[in-house]
């Protein structure tokens, strides 16, 4: 049985180690110091531009897309290890199952972007201006813009804006409260049976990463393309599906590490299974590169008016250099050091080409909300608003962590009744 195994293999206390709870320490620390630094900037920037709590609910939406990301992108690729099996789930199961549980968070940093974004206009034009024929009579939108606001209502309302947002929510809860109820349930279960356990997650997560994957999408049309009426894209959703892998399976990498200094992980995250996790990302990293190329070289070979403005937002008026260093921090730097068999087999330097994809998917997010507004887009410059982008996201980031490594000490970090235990324990294994 995988219970016996696992009591002569590993300790009779497989929960996290006592040192998570400094690094929740730390990451409460780092929020709190982050979130003043957010609010001073947001008077020093109401001082010079007048827009000093509009950057500030701008980089509010960053930070919470980032942890959104997080939270649900785990529940995802939690789905997709279930549907494919192998040992590679077992190691990262439990810290994606912690990530998971930090929705009630996720949903409470959603808020402000519901009431002040949506319904008090502060983010979304087809909020602040639906009444879009004033608006073009007073100069305030264009003539395309006006267009995108009237056809578009029966979508983009702030009434249909609420209710698909947390009916997205609940249904996400459920399937979370499943399959973190199940995963208790089956270790719990004295006769391991297998095949039932199996055939349950499954069942349950075959139409769930469906289901997420067509929700995912309407959801960041509303959340993020939104922001911009007029642009419109069918790879959209996809590109937020592929990178939520991508960032997902960075943090946890960074976890096992951490945790790798302490049994359980200790006697489980080896030198193979960190060799697999580490091609894992340089697969996504792949799959990133090409459906973001592949869009940009569509879109720029179509030279249409409606649909080349949005890349023309972010690479004129020095946004192209930061175009330029999202291709080398999203991308470049990724792929290159993970061609490396040797990188991705030491710990000290895959956590730093982990550090750089976290990195990158904040700095990507940032390239692709702040140039939907009208003083931002092409028109690069250094405001403190600006500097809004890294403290709300860090704030928001580190308070989403303290939630996560609270949730990480609640269970075992290895299921003792998964089939694939076994063979992780085994002798000849471990030293291969």
């Amino acid at each position: 049985m995988a219970n016996e195994q696992f009591s002569k293999g590993l300790p009779s206390t497989p929960g996290a180690p006592a040192f998570v709870d400094l690094w929740r320490k730390r990451a409460l620390i780092v929020g709190v110091i982050f979130a003043v630094i957010a609010v001073i900037l947001a008077f020093l920037g109401q001082a010079q531009d007048q827009l000093g709590w509009e950057h500030l609910l701008r980089g509010w939406l960053a930070g919470y897309m980032t942890c959104f990301n997080f939270c649900f992108g785990a529940m995802a690729l939690l789905m997709v290890q279930y549907l494919s099996g192998g040992k590679w789930g077992l190691i990262i199961r439990r810290p994606l199952e912690a990530m998971t549980r930090t929705w009630p968070i996720v949903i409470l940093f959603f808020m402000p972007i519901a009431v002040l974004g949506a319904w008090y206009g502060r983010l979304y034009p087809w909020s602040r201006y639906a009444n879009w024929s004033a608006a073009l009579k007073n100069g305030a939108i264009s003539i395309d813009m006006a267009h995108a606001i009237r056809w578009k209502a029966p979508m983009l309302n702030a009434k249909d804006f609420f209710w698909v947002s947390f009916a997205c929510f609940a249904i996400f809860a459920l399937y979370i409260i499943r399959l973190n109820r199940w995963s208790v349930k089956r270790d719990a279960d004295p006769e391991p049976h297998v095949a039932y356990w199996r055939v349950k997650f499954e069942n349950l997560s075959g139409f769930g990463i469906v289901l997420y994957s067509a929700l995912l999408f309407i959801l960041v049309i509303y959340w993020v393309m939104s922001l911009d009426p007029t642009w419109y894209s069918t790879v959209y959703g996809f590109q937020f599906l592929v990178a939520q892998a991508y960032g997902v399976l960075a943090l946890t990498i960074l976890t096992l590490v951490g945790l790798s200094k302490a049994e359980p992980i200790q006697s489980t995250f080896r030198i193979i299974e960190q060799h697999d996790l580490g091609k894992l990302c340089f697969a996504f990293v792949m799959l990133n590169i090409y459906l973001a190329f592949a869009s940009f070289l569509i879109i720029w070979s179509g030279n249409s008016p409606e649909e080349i403005p949005w890349y023309l937002d972010r690479i004129r008026g020095h946004w192209g250099v930061i175009a330029t260093l999202d291709v080398i921090f999203h991308w470049l730097i990724p792929f290159s050091l993970l061609l490396s068999r040797d990188l991705k087999r030491i710990k000290s330097r895959l956590v730093i080409v982990c550090c750089v994809m976290i990195f990158a998917r904040i700095f990507d997010i940032f390239w692709l909300i702040e140039p939907n507004f009208r003083d931002a887009a092409r028109n690069l410059h250094l405001s403190w608003g600006i500097f809004e982008y890294a403290a709300m996201p860090g704030a928001l980031i580190s308070f989403w962590l303290v939630y996560y490594f609270t949730e990480l000490k609640r269970r075992p970090l290895v299921a003792t009744n998964d089939p694939h235990l076994a063979e992780i324990l085994e002798h000849d294994y471990a030293h291969a």
